[in-house]
């Protein structure tokens, strides 16, 4: 089906709904009878029902977070087919979200997400900050499409809200959690809320977890990619007035563990056998081909250890019917890797040490009013953040290193010593960068008689960006194998960039009942250019003027990406309530789609000219009876797809991106029934189906369909005060890969980290 085909199906849906709409009702009629309980959210920056606000939304409390086992951001994809996460060995690059085949993937720490994630207003330039556990959150908010004009800054797939529980002033409560399951997996976390005075509250919240590594090395017997984790978080909540709140926010977590080089073989190259000769060499096992028996030899087991800390101040000011906001924010992330084994095997071929650290400052002010004379609601706005990067890496040659590396050359006839590989520190590297952002919004609703709405909202963004590169250490010798292969050293640089950008949103929507929207909106999102950091990010050493005078370096930037989307939609409740059903269907169109390749030897950053993604959601909740809920999602993806581009890698262009399937879907019962006066029976069960699709584009190497089962068995009190729960994941042992990439240094291999086998657990959660 084409694009016209899409929308003409979507037009279709509104209008075979309509009949079943209740026209008698008023647009502000509250419900009536036991129907599905409304959802508030905050995607136009006030509080609204999900089913008035033009944009497709999946919405979750804490307890459905709880019960669908949403611990963090990596598996969002229970609660909404169309998010994708995928994450490697190196967090602050790889981690990445993708909404409706759209988003950021590859290995570039430049690079910030096409999805926005915002915990408590404030933005996180890297995925990988919302990476460790949920402690103490209220709610999670998923928007699907360009969200340009009231969240901007790199939203041009979507944004993920996420709000922590607020302190309250009325009283003392509590919450706590505490589990265990195989893999030794063990969780506890805890929050309580204390009123200090009739005006000021304090909450504070903290969690510990920590869970052996599914892989195990075939040589030590260590559980490798597991993680131990810790976090708190404290507020202050003080309302001197009845017209001001502020709210403090302050929050730490650090996780750490021996991470993340453990893959298993997904292709193996004509280097294999080389690889698998030095590893018996050193006396150590080859690991296991199957897939499922979980197993690595790593000569350097690594280890890694992430910090995410900082402080938010909210503060909240009515003004007679309006109200003037402010988030002030300040934050560290930081990742540490030592000792790591970036060749993937038991050979001793070579190791690095890496860090990355950022700090980040941003302040928002929005003013949310009305015009009673043209019955409308508006929030005007500015924003400006403040961002620096640091990065530095040590790689070393290990014991091994020279004899790979004339093994390899003796293929083409060259004698040992050709190259020089020879133990110890080849290079350092230090890079970094700065960027700063500007911008003013105006969003406006107009409400146009008893049912229609016009939106429209404009944004005006300023990105100014810079990075720089340079060795503080090479290798001297002539012969180094990188200088004789035209890789490395690379070109120091010191380079910028200044983006401007208008983007914004237009839109119309039809209210033929308090029970029925129908919506229509075309979206502008942008992503700022930026300065790749990468130690070939200005090209090779023939570009190198220290290495070749006369030599010139390459532009190390990129351009801005730019998305244009529609989006038909219709929102309809139905059977008094009982039922609710979104539809959306969406087309996008990319210029300048900003693409990390892995091309022979180095990293490059590209523009793709063009992209294509267009499709079709359909979310479904029906209540069954007041026990039983029934959850039916899902998300077709018929194109999402480069453009035809000579400018790119050949099979870049004109393929399908890697992660989107062309169709995603959930299936899922909820149950509460109670058994006595006391005690309910509670469960859930959730069908899972994503279909094929590329692991790496470049390669097309393709994934089959993952087929799901998750369950939880619980019993609760009647009174919400405890609950006891049984789990399961992945309930059938399915073995599937997560990510893949070109292994380094391994023409033609490529290695694929593996998600969870069957997991089980208990947990005891509950409120006081």
């Amino acid at each position: 089906m084409g694009r016209i085909g899409f929308f003409l199906a979507g037009v279709g849906i509104a209008a075979l709904a309509a009949p079943a709409f209740a026209q008698d009702a008023p647009p502000q009629t509250p419900p009536e009878g036991p129907g599905l309980q409304d959802i508030v959210v905050t995607a136009q920056r006030r509080s609204e029902r999900l089913q008035d606000v033009p944009v497709a939304i999946t919405a979750a409390g804490a307890q459905q977070l709880a019960t669908a086992r949403v611990e963090n951001i990596a598996n969002v994809a229970a609660i909404s087919p169309s998010v994708q996460f995928t994450a490697g060995n190196i967090s602050t690059s790889t981690a990445n979200i993708q909404i409706r085949g759209l988003g950021t993937t590859g290995n570039s720490r430049s690079f910030e997400g096409a999805v926005g994630v915002f915990i408590d207003g404030v933005y996180r330039t890297r995925a990988a900050a919302a990476l460790q556990n949920f402690n103490d959150i209220d709610n999670l908010q998923i928007l699907r499409g360009p969200q340009g004009t009231l969240f901007g800054k790199n939203t041009s797939a979507g944004a993920v809200l996420i709000s922590s529980t607020a302190p309250e002033l009325d009283r003392v409560e509590g919450k706590y959690e505490i589990g265990y399951g195989n893999f030794d997996t063990f969780l506890a976390k805890g929050a309580v809320n204390v009123p200090l005075s009739e005006n000021a509250a304090i909450r504070v919240a903290g969690l510990y977890s920590t869970r052996d590594g599914i892989y195990k090395d075939v040589n030590t017997g260590k559980r490798l990619n597991g993680d131990e984790t810790y976090a708190f978080k404290g507020q202050f909540l003080f309302e001197p007035v009845d017209t001001v709140k502020i709210r403090l926010i302050g929050d730490y977590s650090r996780g750490h563990g021996a991470c993340c080089y453990a893959t298993s073989n997904l292709v193996d190259g004509p280097t294999q056998p080389l690889v698998d000769a030095l590893t018996l060499a050193l006396g150590l096992k080859t690991p296991s081909t199957r897939l499922k028996d979980y197993e690595v030899a790593l000569n350097h087991p690594g280890n890694q250890v992430v910090k995410d800390y900082g402080g938010t101040l909210l503060t909240d000011i009515e003004l007679g019917g309006d109200t003037l906001k402010s988030v002030t924010a300040l934050r560290k992330f930081s990742v540490i890797q030592t000792d790591v084994d970036p060749d993937f095997s038991g050979a001793d071929i070579f190791s690095l040490d890496e860090d990355f650290a950022s700090r980040f400052f941003s302040q928002e002010l929005t003013y949310n009013g009305k015009i009673s004379s043209l019955n409308a609601n508006y929030v005007l706005g500015a924003f400006y953040s403040n961002e620096k990067l640091s990065m530095a890496r040590a790689t070393r040659w290990g014991s091994q290193g020279q004899v790979y590396w004339d093994t390899l050359l003796s293929a083409a006839g060259l004698p040992p010593g050709t190259v020089y590989a020879a133990p110890g520190t080849w290079a350092t590297e230090a890079m970094g960068g700065r960027s700063r952002s500007y911008a003013a919004f105006a969003h406006f609703d107009f409400k146009v008689g008893d049912k229609w709405n016009i939106i429209a909202g404009l944004r005006y963004s300023i990105e100014k960006k810079s990075g720089f590169f340079f060795n503080p250490f090479y290798r001297s010798e002539p012969n180094d194998v990188f200088r004789v292969l035209g890789v490395q050293p690379g070109p120091a640089y010191n380079a910028s960039r200044t983006d401007k950008a208008l983007s914004g949103t237009f839109g119309i929507q039809y209210h033929p009942s308090r029970d029925a929207m129908i919506y229509l909106t075309y979206n502008r999102g942008f992503k700022a250019g930026g300065v790749n950091m990468d130690a070939n990010a200005a090209g090779l050493p023939a570009n190198n003027p220290a290495e070749v005078p006369g030599a010139t370096p390459l532009d190390p930037t990129y351009r801005p990406e730019k998305v244009d989307a529609v989006e038909l939609g219709a929102k309809i409740e139905y059977l008094d309530r009982r039922a609710r059903t979104n539809v959306a269907v969406f087309y996008n169109h990319v210029s300048d789609l900003q693409v990390a390749q892995f091309i022979g030897l180095q990293f490059a950053v590209l523009n793709a000219k063009s992209a294509e993604t267009y499709g079709l959601e359909i979310e479904n909740l029906f209540k069954i009876n007041d026990a039983v809920t029934l959850g039916l999602d899902g998300t077709w993806l018929p194109k999402a797809a480069f453009g035809d581009d000579p400018n790119i890698d050949p099979v870049l262009s004109g393929h399908r991106f890697r992660y989107a399937s062309k169709f995603t879907g959930n299936a899922t019962v909820n149950l509460d029934q109670p058994i006595t006066d006391d005690l309910s029976l509670t469960g859930r069960v959730q069908y899972q189906y994503t279909g094929p699709q590329l692991y790496n584009t470049a390669s097309l190497v393709r994934r089959s369909a993952v087929s799901l089962v998750n369950a939880n068995l619980g019993i609760k009190s009647g009174r919400g005060g405890w609950q006891v729960e049984a789990w399961v994941q992945n309930l059938f042992d399915k073995i599937y890969g997560t990510f893949a990439f070109n292994t380094p240094l391994q023409t033609g291999d490529e290695n694929v980290y593996l998600a969870a086998p069957r997991t089980f657990g208990l947990t005891l959660r509950g409120n006081f």
